[in-house]
């Protein structure tokens, strides 16, 4: 088999989406595939690779209709002007897309039947709201059979497609606390803040110049979410945003996002050859099913297949991105698996820099690699729930 590095990674930044008040959101004129078309031309150019290199194109969304539906994931690359040799694909693993693409992009190169692959993913929150309609393709929606019929009535589907529920669900068997949850997304705010100020991720976001609401455009360069001045006793008083005896507040969930995200991956003797430095190599993939009424769950059972295949523990990981769709799946993971929290999201996360669905494998790999670098550490996991029951999670290893 051969290795597969990871080359380049590169994303916008991370807007807030407001399906009710589109002009609040930084990108509420720009679609999700222009989004991502700047992204590209140069992710490949930063990366060193010739356009006409790449094999294969994966994109990922979770809700691929609307300006989300890619043709076989070929529109991105058409906007892009990309060569029209690039095959490409669309992927949805709802959160865990991105991630998927990557997954599959790793063994299309491991297995020798590409050397180069590309991996795209966008969500756009505000102008393809999620599990609402779009102008052009109508309502994003299950059959009603799951709904309705007795035979299909232990799925619970009015649980498992509310994933507000399927937190509660998580936090009712995780033996965590409220307040605990509360001080993972302060936690979340003023690491995510700090890094911003420190500059950390200029590294690794292209900027955008995005029209606004008042008709002025605005260079989009840092992450729209996040809060440095959110504290304890402000999350405290928030009430329950999905039932109302909950303790799921918006405070512990993540927002609504817009982002482009990309990742290059290469055969690593091909990188070597053209004297490409990697950014971490791909040494492991997890992916699981879990009851889709728990569906935070799903990190845990994707992260112990993807150690195991390395005979790992998870004592042995030095850094963790969990996707923070909810404060409680970080902090389940963490339970779960063992993990010292000082581990975990060093930079924020997903409570804070945000979760643009089918975007966020993305940015959960490309920063993790970028803090394996800025730590000196060699190994570490990234890993995601997904709505439906499901888990991902990718384990890399620093070049040195």
């Amino acid at each position: 088999m051969q290795e597969v590095v990871i080359v380049g990674y590169l994303r916008t930044a991370q807007s807030r989406c407001r399906p009710n008040d589109p002009g609040r959101d930084w990108f509420h004129a720009l679609r999700a595939d222009e989004l991502l078309a700047q992204v590209l031309p140069e992710l490949i150019k930063r990366s060193g690779v010739a356009p006409e290199e790449i094999d294969d194109f994966i994109v990922g969304s979770a809700t691929g209709v609307g300006e989300q539906w890619t043709y076989g994931g070929r529109t991105p690359i058409f906007l892009a002007n990309l060569p029209e040799t690039i095959a490409a694909k669309f992927v949805d693993q709802q959160c865990g897309s991105a991630m998927a693409g990557v997954h599959i992009g790793f063994m299309e190169i491991a297995q020798g039947f590409a050397d180069v692959v590309m991996v795209g993913g966008m969500e756009h929150m505000t102008r393809v709201p999620m599990g609402g309609t779009t102008k052009d393709r109508g309502l994003a929606a299950p059959n009603l059979n799951l709904f309705l019929n007795p035979d299909y009535s232990h799925w619970d589907m009015m649980s498992a497609m509310n994933m507000g529920l399927t937190a509660e669900k998580l936090f009712a068997q995780s033996g965590c606390t409220k307040q605990e949850m509360d001080e993972w997304a302060v936690r979340s705010h003023h690491l995510a803040a700090q890094a911003q100020t420190d500059g950390f991720f200029d590294g690794e976001i292209l900027p955008i110049e995005a029209p606004q609401a008042d008709g002025s455009v605005m260079n989009v360069t840092q992450d729209q979410a996040v809060r440095g001045d959110t504290t304890l006793e402000g999350l405290a008083s928030l009430k329950p945003a999905f039932k109302k005896d909950g303790v799921i507040t918006a405070g512990v969930s993540s927002p609504l996002n817009a982002a482009g995200t990309g990742l290059l991956l290469m055969s690593k003797e091909r990188a070597l050859a053209k004297g490409i430095k990697p950014l971490a190599t791909i040494r492991s993939i997890g992916f699981a099913g879990v009851d889709p009424t728990i569906m935070g769950q799903g990190p845990v059972p994707a992260s112990l297949k993807a150690l195991k295949m390395l005979g790992m523990a998870p004592g042995d990981i030095d850094y963790w991105e969990i996707n923070e769709a909810f404060a409680i799946v970080a902090l389940n993971c963490i339970k779960e698996l063992g993990l010292d929290p000082e581990r975990v999201n060093v930079m924020g996360g997903g409570l804070a820099i945000g979760h643009p669905l089918g975007a966020t494998g993305n940015r959960l790999i490309g920063t993790l690699a970028r803090i394996l670098e800025a730590k000196d550490a060699r190994w570490g996991c990234a890993n995601a729930c997904v709505g439906g029951g499901q888990g991902v999670a990718t384990i890399i290893e620093r070049e040195a």
